[in-house]
């Protein structure tokens, strides 16, 4: 079977499932997009549009755009992506074991480092690959999509199962590759969206906090701590691509002049990026915190270890979720996590 004649299906079609799944429509592979009313109602009167920093522009008309919110229209899929947020992992593997025949593929495209552990447990008789997204994508009014920084999509290395995915992928115009060490390429990425907290505290695009020296100081406190705990816990996180995880701590503290320099080398990203934690709150949705700094947290506490930096920023954004939405200066977010 060839790249497009794949069917695939995406399970939690908000910002990073749109945007994979617009892709693969506008490649010409059969793709059904699931989700929620909200944006099943914004697609029939817009269609689809997709943007990114490197000039994609281009748009779904509604006819095109095959959109459900029932797990029961993926029933005919070979590939389905989850791109769910990690809090409903466990109620969508048991959707999805009710309407997918065995010998069918499962991708978990999510935050943190055990989705595919718990689609794995309860999807049985499917192949479960974990996978990572390395961008941020903003949901601006009218199903406008628009990727802010750069990267290419992991999939866990798993002979013609991932080879299969990977080239549907790719065939869609989505930088995309397997790896052999896919657990790390996780923890890797995790150490990356400690930032996403810190960001959507300071209520400022990712290029304008990544601007103030201030902020980065947060940002590579909050790195270091979580990967002395990573080491003293026998985990090694791994780099995609070049994110390097190990060294960013040190890029950060860099002056602004040279920070930018080395930076773009490893991350293009635009004015318009945020984090996907920001989005969460500005919706009043529940975070994913649990599973980013929360991790470190816990981790921490399974080995005997501290993670007081970690420890705050998670109480800081599970106080945002019940209701007041956070503008933090550096300064008083510094002072607040003991750092100032």
């Amino acid at each position: 079977m060839t790249a497009k004649q794949l069917k695939f299906g995406i399970l939690g079609a908000g910002s990073i499932g749109s945007y994979i799944g617009a892709h693969l429509i506008h490649a010409g592979i059969d793709t059904i997009l699931v989700g929620r009313e909200k944006l099943a109602q914004e697609i029939r009167g817009n269609g689809l549009r997709i943007t990114n920093l490197t000039g994609t522009d281009f748009r779904l008309e509604p006819e095109q755009v095959q959109y459900a919110t029932s797990e029961a229209a993926l029933a005919d899929r070979d590939i389905v992506l989850v791109t769910l947020k990690s809090l409903a992992t466990e109620e969508a593997a048991h959707s999805l074991k009710k309407v997918l025949p065995p010998g069918k593929t499962v991708v978990s495209f999510q935050n943190g480092v055990r989705n595919a552990e718990v689609l794995r447990s309860i999807l049985t008789e499917q192949d479960v690959l974990a996978g990572m997204v390395p961008y941020n994508v903003v949901w601006n009014p009218g199903a406008h999509f628009h990727c802010g920084t750069t990267g290419a999509l992991a999939v866990e290395e798993r002979g013609d199962i991932s080879f299969a995915v990977v080239s549907g992928l790719q065939y869609a115009g989505l930088a995309a590759k397997a790896y052999a060490n896919l657990p790390g390429i996780l923890w890797g990425k995790l150490i990356f969206n400690l930032n996403n907290a810190i960001n959507a505290l300071a209520d400022i695009p990712l290029r304008e906090e990544l601007s103030q020296p201030a902020y980065r100081k947060i940002i590579a406190a909050a790195m270091r701590e979580a990967l002395s705990v990573l080491q003293q816990s026998g985990i090694r996180p791994i780099a995609s691509g070049r994110m390097l995880p190990g060294v960013a701590p040190l890029v950060l503290r860099l002056p602004n002049f040279l920070f930018f320099r080395v930076a773009s080398n490893m991350i293009k990203i635009d004015p318009q990026a945020r984090s996907s934690m920001w989005e969460d709150l500005q919706r009043g949705r529940k975070t994913e915190i649990d599973y980013i700094n929360g991790e470190i947290v816990a981790l921490a506490e399974k080995n005997g270890l501290a993670a007081p930096i970690n420890g705050a920023i998670t109480h800081l954004i599970k106080d945002a979720e019940k209701g007041a939405k956070p503008k933090m200066s550096a300064p008083e977010l510094g002072k607040w996590l003991g750092l100032a």
